[in-house]
């Protein structure tokens, strides 16, 4: 039998409110059986600073601990200026560095996103995919999670109600899930 895979869910919005943080807590309930998500909070993370790269404060080092510990990440953000958002981007930076320690290293990759717009994230996901060559990750292609109008698709207690889309995130996981294990295996790369 398998062991259970760890995905660890990292949100791009510190928002509290945030429709993508509901993303999160949505495929965390249609996770597939055999797969959990764990969740981190990019609240903490410093600024990044190359002068401390070398001894990073507590909260990296748990950060990286967690990305190396997972099987599978699972980026859930919003598009900020057609991008992604800058507290995204520095965890990234704060987890592939020094350079030859990346914790991001060989990584399955999923990506998800939500927005009220018409696009639904579709360009910070293309500008994620282009970090992932450099970080040596594995991105699940197919099949796409581009939420959009999404500000419609959750309740007023911020539960994702629209059930195409709770149907879309769980077609996603199953997907991710099967791409790890390939990866896993030596069959996917």
């Amino acid at each position: 039998m398998n062991t259970p895979l760890r995905i660890l869910g990292i949100c791009g919005s510190l928002r509290k409110n945030s429709l993508n943080r509901s993303v999160l807590a949505a495929a965390q309930e249609l996770a597939p059986e055999g797969a959990g998500i764990e969740t981190f909070d990019l609240h903490e993370i410093p600024i990044f600073h190359p002068d401390e790269e070398a001894t990073p404060p507590r909260i990296v080092v748990e950060f990286k601990a967690r990305i190396r510990a997972a099987d599978a990440i699972l980026f859930v953000s919003p598009e900020y200026n057609y991008s992604i958002p800058g507290v995204l981007k520095n965890a990234i930076d704060w987890g592939s560095r020094p350079y030859g320690h990346s914790a991001w290293q060989g990584k399955p990759a999923g990506i998800m996103g939500a927005s009220p717009g018409n696009f639904g994230t579709l360009r910070m996901q293309i500008h994620l995919r282009q970090i992932f060559v450099f970080l040596n990750m594995h991105p699940l292609n197919t099949p796409e999670v581009l939420i959009t109008g999404a500000a419609q698709k959750f309740d007023k207690a911020g539960r994702l109600a629209d059930q195409p889309t709770r149907d879309l995130i769980r077609k996603y996981l199953e997907a991710l899930a099967l791409w790890t294990r390939r990866l896993e295996h030596g069959k996917g790369a």
